[in-house]
């Protein structure tokens, strides 16, 4: 009996998820070529100006420890066991993550962690790596994929048994199920944009802040953070509105520029001795949220990552949803064996409504982290949060901990939360009655 052909598998998309995926497949044994739009940033260099570093957490350590790459890229990250908040004064206040530091984040670089999830790849001999090719149409029952060489103009088709996408928020393959009868899709626009700059490293590597944690500067209606790197400097991410008086828009010199963040940053002024340059010669990125539905169409296609789910990077859980797709496809893989078909519709029916309530969960937590993270109110509810936790640690576990630390889904995390915050609400307003049951008697008498 003839043995049955394994299934070519073309990946569009070398970013994060589809080299991850491409490890994931080439450790079955399956052959795999990858079309990245970018060039081979082994050999070119990590691409700077747009980027916000990654906060990397359990979720998107299990994918890689799937494929032995877990410690490997933890060796370059450096661990952020909380939040620290700096006040226009220039006061400053941590909030810990965690009920211990072994509960921590991951500050790692994008490019730094693209290159070595390609590196892994490449090591596999049924995997193929294409660069500077860009997908610009799919047929998607046919499975041909059209491809422009980015340097040389050339078009060519290539043909695929199974086409996994994760070629980001404005997928080229996504675009074509767009055109298909049933495939649901919204993108929304956040009236917010972002901008690189730098906090260079001092003397000898030395960290100009407290290298292991997170920092933010909250300002209400925007924001900006600064992630450590491996070599002493922080990547910073102002968050600020495209347009209005206080805004992009707003700042048309560098006398604009230095007044803005000398009133208003001004602890972090003194360390960003390359602010205006950063500035202007840094693009503004856009910040957008994708839902799609389904994320497959029968055992030929599957979305994966921003292709199939983008969102906006408030909840530091981006890159760990994008790598737990490839680890629940992986999961679907060992137990529906070569059934395409059920390993698609399993993996979308386990992730689409959890990262839809995650898009949600990102989106508010912008707010709290822009409005509310230096006020009282949150100080003292975070502190509540630790409390409760350290007395009842099996009862009581705050949702950052549940979607940052475990891998419980985020819909019954978010459920999970909703519950205990009924129980402590309950509890506090009995206390309060008996208290003042109490107080009553006492006068009474």
């Amino acid at each position: 009996m003839a043995s049955k052909k394994q299934p070519h598998f073309v990946i569009v998309g070398g970013g994060l998820s589809g080299s991850l995926a491409a490890c994931y497949l080439g450790s079955a044994g399956y052959r795999v070529d990858v079309y990245e739009l970018r060039g081979d940033m082994r050999a070119g260099g990590i691409p700077g100006g747009k980027s916000i570093n990654l906060a990397l957490s359990h979720r998107g350590i299990e994918g890689l420890r799937r494929v032995g790459l877990a410690d490997a890229v933890l060796a370059h990250a450096v661990p952020m066991h909380g939040r620290t908040m700096h006040a226009v004064d220039g006061s400053l206040s941590l909030q810990p993550y965690g009920r211990d530091p072994s509960q921590c984040i991951n500050s790692v670089s994008r490019g730094q962690l693209n290159i070595t999830l390609l590196e892994a790849a490449d090591t596999y001999d049924s995997v193929s790596l294409h660069f500077n090719e860009k997908c610009t149409d799919v047929d998607i029952d046919g499975g041909d994929v059209f491809l422009e060489h980015m340097k040389t103009g050339e078009t060519r088709t290539v043909h695929a048994d199974i086409i996994i996408s994760a070629d980001g928020a404005f997928s080229a393959v996504r675009h074509a199920m767009q055109r298909r009868v049933g495939f649901n899709y919204s993108q929304n626009w956040l009236e917010h944009g972002f901008k690189e700059l730098v906090i260079p490293a001092g003397a000898d590597g030395a960290f100009a802040m407290e290298k292991n944690a997170l920092h933010i500067w909250p300002r209400h209606s925007y924001m900006m953070i600064a992630l450590p790197n491996a070599d002493g400097s922080f990547t910073c991410t102002l968050f600020w509105p495209f347009k209005g008086e206080s805004s992009f828009e707003a700042i048309k010199t560098e006398g604009d520029l230095m007044r803005f963040f000398t009133k208003n940053f001004p602890d972090a002024v003194p360390l960003m001795p390359t602010l205006p340059k950063d500035y202007f010669e840094n693009p503004v990125g856009a910040l957008v949220t994708v839902r799609s539905s389904p994320w497959y169409h029968e055992d030929k296609v599957l979305l994966l990552g921003d292709a199939a789910h983008a969102i906006v990077p408030f909840y530091g859980q981006g890159i760990n949803a994008g790598f737990e797709d490839v680890l629940v496809m992986g999961e679907c893989m060992d137990r529906f064996g070569d059934d395409w078909g059920r390993i698609f519709e399993e993996t979308h029916r386990i992730r689409k409504d959890n990262v839809d309530a995650l898009a949600d969960l990102a989106l508010h937590n912008f707010i709290e982290m822009r409005d509310n993270t230096g006020t009282r109110r949150f100080l003292w509810r975070k502190k509540l949060e630790r409390v409760l936790h350290r007395i009842f640690p099996k009862w009581y576990i705050p949702l950052y901990s549940m979607a940052t630390f475990t891998r419980m889904p985020y819909t019954r995390a978010i459920s999970r939360a909703k519950t205990q915050d009924r129980v402590v609400i309950a509890c506090a307003i009995s206390a309060v009655v008996i208290g003042a049951a109490t107080v009553w008697q006492w006068v009474m008498r």
